[in-house]
């Protein structure tokens, strides 16, 4: 198997949970070869390197294999390599993440007027 299209290749090595959301994610850039745009039906080969943002993280990887069917999580880290600079920018994020927590992160939908105040409160 040589041809298959590249949203269908970004969900069966599980970087989003559709096909829907990873064509939704190349059509709007957020999905890179080579730093160039691309089409959600543009065919991945191996040897690729893609930049992908699938919203929670930013990878940066280089296409191993090639596959329609997503199968088990071994078997789709099995596809592709992260890259040096992706898996340190990867784990520095996250650990500023911890560290420097989204103040707006706990509130759930619009806030109240006592998330508000709390919000004031907290940038006094």
């Amino acid at each position: 198997m040589d041809n298959v299209r590249t949203d269908k290749w970004l969900w069966a090595a599980r970087f989003f949970k559709t096909r829907s959301l990873a064509t939704d994610a190349v059509d709007t850039g957020r999905v890179k070869l080579d730093g160039d745009r691309i089409k959600p039906a543009r065919a991945v080969k191996v040897g690729d390197k893609l930049a992908i943002d699938n919203g929670s993280d930013a990878w940066e990887v280089v296409v191993l294999g090639i596959s329609d069917k997503r199968g088990a999580a071994p078997v789709a880290r099995a596809l592709y390599e992260e890259t040096e600079a992706s898996i340190v920018k990867r784990e520095n994020d996250s650990q500023a993440r911890k560290i420097y927590r989204e103040p707006a992160s706990t509130i759930k939908g619009r806030p109240t007027k006592r998330d508000r105040r709390q919000l004031g409160k907290a940038g006094e």
